[in-house]
Order: C-alpha cells, then structure tokens, then sequence
C-alpha cells in the first residue's frame, strides 16, 4: 500500500468550536495548494444544524433542556439536516479537494466508512440508496421495520475543497439520539458498533483506537488512486 497522500491528524477530544476553526485553517491552507488533512476527533455533546435544518424542527426538546444539559448547538455550513456528536463517536473531517466531484467523493467516504466497519466485524455495512450514510441490515421492532444507521454523513465544498465529513457511532451513547429526528429521518433508528456486536453475540466491542486505526486503514486503501488535483491552480498552471 502506497503511503497516504494525506496527513492524518487525531485531535482526541476537542469541544467541536475548537475542532471547526482547527477545520477552516487547514481548509485556507489546502485551497492554496497544500497537502490535504484527515482530522480524526471526538466531541463533547452537542447537536449540529446542516443546510437542511435551519429552523431546527427536528429537535424534539427545548433550547432550555438542551442547556440545562450542557449541549450546545450550533449551525454549521456542511449539508444535512440536525445531527449529534459526542463521546464514543468517531468523527472524520476530510479535507480534500474535490470540485466538481462531490458525488463521487460522498461514494468514496462511504467505501472508506463501509470498509472500516467490515474490519471491525460488520459485514453488513452498506449505502442506503437515496440516503446519506452507511447502515446496517434492518431490524424489527414491535412488528416495524426500521433502518439501522450507524455513520452520518455531512460536508460542505467551498474553494473546491470539502469541509466536514463522517460521524461513525462506535460506542456512542444512543440514547442522546433521541433528542432529535437523526437527519430528519423517520423510520430510521441509529445504531453503534458496541450495541451491534452486543446483539449479534460478538463478544468485546471494538473501541476507540481500534475504529481509529480501521478508518485510517480504510482512508488510506479507499483513496490510494484518488486525484488530488486542485482544479483552480491546475487551470492557472495550464
């Protein structure tokens, strides 16, 4: 395997402010033609609104709860409706070039997040078609079938280069979900990939490092032919 055309950067646990400004530095300094970043990191708890979710409907307490609650939320840039973060959530902001090729570089974090599930022990990890994020095989509930979504997806392309990335729930506190409608989906619950391998019997859950190291892996495997052109200063150079 060739080495990575990008650094990976673990941040640990950063209040997510500090971890969206560290993003638009190395941002500024990508879109100026240096070497592109992963940032690996966890956050306190704290809800996010994307594009989609302004007026903040799919939050189904109240602002005063959430603060008595110390979770903060915010409107960020990155598309998607309200998502959390928090502790046991592995989070990876990609900042790589992309342009015009945001669908195809949304395929690629999801090979990527797909693959690193599959080392953690979830071969059934896969797309929804139609819906951002990757998810497991459903499961019945009270006679309902609802879809299993483990990783969120979310980014936003300015300067064609993306901001933001994939949430991966590994030993996430799932409970805090229902604090909102996850991305304003019904019917979908959200999963991890503790309660995962507590209901399949698989023993030991994989824990932060080793999704560390299985992301990591995956991003490095998953765009090792990647093009990593800058469209703006290849144009310049032309």
């Amino acid at each position: 395997m060739k080495a990575a055309a990008f650094d990976t950067i673990d941040l640990g646990r950063v209040p997510y402010r500090d971890a969206w400004a560290l993003q638009k530095e190395h941002h500024a300094r990508v879109a100026a033609g240096g070497r592109p970043a992963l940032l690996l990191v966890e956050h306190p708890p704290v809800l996010t609104l994307g594009r989609k979710a302004r007026e903040g409907t799919n939050i189904i307490v109240t602002r005063e709860y959430l603060e008595a609650q110390g979770i903060e939320v915010l409107e960020v840039e990155r598309g998607g409706d309200v998502t959390y973060h928090g502790p046991g959530q592995l989070v990876a902001y990609a900042i790589f070039p992309v342009g015009r090729r945001v669908q195809d570089f949304l395929r690629l974090l999801e090979a990527a997040t797909i693959a690193a599930l599959n080392t953690m022990g979830l071969p059934d990890a896969r797309p929804n078609p139609g819906y951002a994020g990757v998810y497991v095989d459903p499961r019945e509930v009270n006679g309902l079938s609802y879809d299993q979504k483990i990783a969120s997806f979310g980014v936003a392309v300015q300067k064609n280069v993306a901001l933001h990335g994939l949430a991966m729930n590994v030993t996430t506190n799932l409970q805090h979900f229902e604090l909102i409608v996850p991305c304003g989906l019904s019917g979908t619950q959200m999963t991890s990939v503790e309660r995962e391998c507590e209901l399949r019997g698989l023993g030991s859950s994989p824990d932060m490092n080793a999704a560390r190291t299985a992301l990591s892996d995956a991003f490095t495997t998953t765009f090792e032919t990647y093009d990593w052109t800058l469209p703006e200063l290849a144009g310049a150079g032309s």
